[in-house]
């Protein structure tokens, strides 16, 4: 498809470096063929013929990333959250998750996620769907159609899970992820991402048939890490030669290296694993919200920005309640201070700057140059108001997009772009209208 050509004027922030923001008040993002050209005080001579879109006073920044998200968990948000993990998983999300073999009630529910995601500041997303087949075939169906550009997995369980959701055996699991992906061609803004869901829901011969499948089809990777002291001790049980749970991976071939991985939590990830991922080029997606709600613990995110890790936030739906990053990004500020307080001294709380790259360009990249303005990057934006009411006193650009992170909600989305498409705020819009 043909990528549009166009300009915005406003108030533009970007991140320049993971610890620096990019301001430029009253000034023009260019879009060229679906790509950022740049930003500019005064508009260059190559680009006075593009249409101009004038939101003066307005921010533009760039879309947000969500590196972590279960799809189906979305429908029973904010239940269950005076549980841990393990028993969360048992009493709420596996039960919610069967119901998905019904393909009418998986149309119901996920109908309503990609609503609530088509209204929200999301351009990228990495989600989790269920077992089954056709349910993640009509959830990428329905994100296909939004014009949002994300990465499904079909889950893959063979046990350690009640009999209404466990697959029959490795082979049975191996047979319907290939069934799965067969399926997959025509989609162009959704692909599929390999998704054992965890290690101690994944046989060894089964984590061995998925990396067969992964190098047949050289698809990225999606997993859980280190979440949970519990869940870590049966790691420990259940791969006793492996000196790490990264390491139960990485014996499958199935931790960075050549597989482009997302890890999320890593809440408790030691010396060891930290310079596996490090080697590895695995990324890290920090959910900061599901880990306190599900009692896991606070990730040491500054630790992994200073060892130079890979890292992205994520909304961990249903572990975290909401869906926008801008409320990850708060979080993590907020999650970082308690650690600081509960002894981690050495470790400074994340700043405004960290967080807004964590979730834009940080996760982005996972996608390729995804999450900045710099020229040469992929065209998501948003234009937005101010929160309201807005403060009776100046404020500068920085302090307006820190206003954005703790107060904004969707109804101060005015625009929202992927690769340069305006998108529609509703199912049933056509996300490609043939101009601007």
């Amino acid at each position: 498809m043909e990528y549009p050509n166009f300009v915005l004027h406003g108030d533009i922030c970007y991140s320049q470096t993971k610890h620096s923001l990019a301001t430029a008040e009253n000034s023009f993002l260019v879009c060229a063929a679906g790509k950022s050209a740049g930003v500019f005080s005064h508009l260059p001579p190559e680009y006075k013929l593009f249409p101009c879109i004038d939101y003066t006073g307005k921010l533009i920044i760039p879309g947000l990333v969500d590196l972590h998200m279960h799809a189906p968990q979305f429908a029973f948000r904010s239940l269950g959250m005076d549980l841990e993990l393990l028993d969360w998983l048992e009493t709420r999300a596996f039960p919610e998750e069967a119901k998905y073999q019904d393909r009418s009630y998986a149309l119901r529910a996920y109908t309503t996620l990609v609503e609530d995601l088509q209204q929200g500041p999301n351009t990228r997303i990495c989600l989790f769907g269920t077992v089954h087949v056709p349910a993640t075939l009509l959830l990428m169906d329905l994100l296909e159609n939004s014009g949002l550009v994300c990465m499904v997995g079909k889950v893959n369980m063979d046990r350690n899970s009640p009999d209404t959701l466990r697959e029959q055996d490795a082979a049975s699991a191996a047979a319907s992820t290939q069934e799965w992906l067969e399926q997959c061609t025509p989609y162009q803004h959704c692909k599929p991402i390999l998704t054992p869901r965890f290690i101690p829901s994944c046989t060894d011969e089964l984590m061995r048939r998925l990396s067969a499948i992964q190098q047949h089809y050289g698809l990225p990777l999606q997993s859980h890490l280190s979440e949970n002291l519990r869940e870590i001790a049966w790691v420990k049980e259940l791969c006793p030669e492996s000196s790490c749970y990264g390491d139960a991976y990485t014996r499958f071939d199935l931790f960075g290296g050549g597989v482009p991985t997302i890890m999320a939590h890593c809440v408790y990830s030691g010396d060891e694993e930290i310079a596996l991922m490090q080697s590895r080029g695995v990324y890290v997606a920090h959910c900061p919200q599901s880990n306190m709600n599900l009692s896991s613990g606070i990730a040491p995110a500054r630790r992994y920005l200073e060892a130079g890790l890979a890292m992205g936030l994520g909304s961990d739906v249903a572990g975290g309640v909401h869906t926008s990053i801008f409320r990850a990004m708060s979080d993590a500020i907020g999650v970082s201070k308690l650690r600081q307080c509960r002894g981690a001294g050495d470790e400074a709380p994340l700043t405004l700057e960290e967080v807004f790259y964590l979730g834009t360009q940080g996760g982005g990249s996972f996608f390729g140059q995804v999450g900045s303005f710099e020229a040469g990057y992929e065209f998501d934006a948003l234009v937005m108001e101010d929160p309201h009411p807005v403060p009776p006193f100046p404020l500068t650009l920085r302090e307006r997009l820190e206003r954005v992170l703790w107060c904004s909600d969707e109804r101060a989305i005015l625009k929202k772009y992927v690769r340069g498409i305006p998108l529609p705020r509703s199912i049933g819009t056509d996300p490609f209208p043939p101009a601007l």
